[in-house]
This record gives C-alpha cells, sequence and structure tokens, in this order.
C-alpha cells in the first residue's frame, strides 16, 4: 500500500477501567449472548458458557463490541477491532492509574523498547476479534 492508501486509517485507543458491581447480573448477560449467537457451533457453545461462569473478565469481553463504539459516526468503517479484558489490582490513587500519562505511555511503547507488545494488548487477557487481528486469545475470539 502506498502512504495515501495508508493514511485513510486512523488508530484509535480506548482503556477502561469497570468495576464489576454485580457479577451475577454480567454472568446473566453474557449467558444470554451466548445463547443467542446462532453462528455458535454447541460444543464451543459449551466451553464459552463454562469459561463465562468462572471468569468475570471474560464475561465482559464476550459483551463488549468495539463497533457500537463508532457505528454512528459518519464516514468511516470498521477495518479491524480487537480487544482484551482481565481481572486487576485496582487503586484510582496510585500514580501508575493517572490516564494523564496514558499518551506518554503509548509512544514508549510503540517501538517495543519497554518490551510489551507494541499493539498494546495485555498478554494473559481475554478478548476477541474483528478483522483478523487476535486478541488476547478466549473462547470469544473471532466470534464476528
Amino acid at each position: 500500500m502506498t502512504t495515501s492508501e495508508t493514511s485513510r486509517y486512523v488508530r484509535v485507543t480506548v482503556e477502561l477501567v469497570v468495576e464489576v458491581e454485580d457479577p451475577e447480573r454480567l454472568g446473566t448477560a453474557a449467558l444470554a449472548r451466548i445463547d443467542s449467537d446462532a453462528s455458535v457451533p454447541d460444543d464451543e457453545r459449551a466451553q464459552a458458557r463454562a469459561v463465562v461462569r468462572g471468569d468475570e473478565a471474560e464475561a465482559l469481553a464476550y459483551l463488549v463490541e468495539p463497533h457500537d463504539l463508532i457505528k454512528d459516526v459518519p464516514g468511516i468503517g470498521l477495518a479491524q477491532a480487537s480487544w482484551t479484558s482481565e481481572l486487576i489490582d485496582y487503586d484510582p490513587d496510585a500514580v501508575e492509574w493517572d490516564l494523564h500519562d496514558l499518551h506518554d505511555l503509548d509512544e514508549d511503547s510503540e517501538d517495543g523498547a519497554d518490551g510489551d507488545d507494541p499493539e498494546g494488548e495485555v498478554p494473559g487477557g481475554v478478548g476477541g476479534v474483528i478483522g483478523g487481528v487476535s486478541g488476547g486469545g478466549g473462547v470469544t475470539a473471532g466470534r464476528r
């Protein structure tokens, strides 16, 4: 691809920390999504149900849909998306959670100098994939 062809693409990075206030409700919603997804074979459905019952991060990853973030934005189309979800130790007062420094951290990791994946994905997290980019793994990958 030429520079003019690739410059049409924009990477959008969003990082969220959510608090699971009702694990049972979250799990029930994820199970309902799994049960309603006709594209999932029965053996994968059983595996997904088992994983979601025991892992809140997996349940959340199954419910997250990156396309929902941009579906009403005119003039764009989703080229690819990946997402991950993982349980974390969170202290809102800790320096490492200062989102004002997120841009600086992202620039440092783009060249991989810090040893992290340059795509910014979290090893060991769970997630999904749209358009051929691998997420963190788990049974939700490739469900679109």
